[in-house]
């Protein structure tokens, strides 16, 4: 068993807060899929999804983040500085998105 990729996330509290986040891939072959899932695990915490904007770090040339990120985020701006891939986004649409799923499985269906 080894860590193939690792993410650290610090948030500032309130409705416009950001949540800061550094994501690393160990060096060598990664699985297919393994940086789409930290993205998600990342976006999916609860103290990210209670921030407005997102300001992610990773290295240069990680396309399977970058796709993820703009997938799950709104206004999405990427732009290098040395070897990594800086990302600011918003975060609002993921909320109001995973707050309408929660609230759809959580209504009673009608017939």
């Amino acid at each position: 068993d080894r860590t193939v990729a690792a993410a650290e996330v610090t948030t500032s509290p309130g409705p416009e807060g950001t949540a800061r986040v550094s994501l690393r891939a160990a060096s060598g072959h990664i699985t297919p899929g393994s940086r789409a899932s930290l993205v998600d695990a990342v976006l999916d915490l609860p103290e990210v999804q209670d921030c407005a904007h997102l300001e992610a770090a990773f290295p240069l040339g990680d396309s399977e983040s970058l796709h993820r990120l703009e997938q799950r985020c709104e206004d999405v701006n990427t732009h290098p500085a040395g070897a990594s891939a800086l990302v600011e986004a918003t975060l609002s649409s993921g909320r109001a998105h995973s707050t309408a799923q929660e609230s759809a499985r959580q209504a009673p269906s009608r017939r």
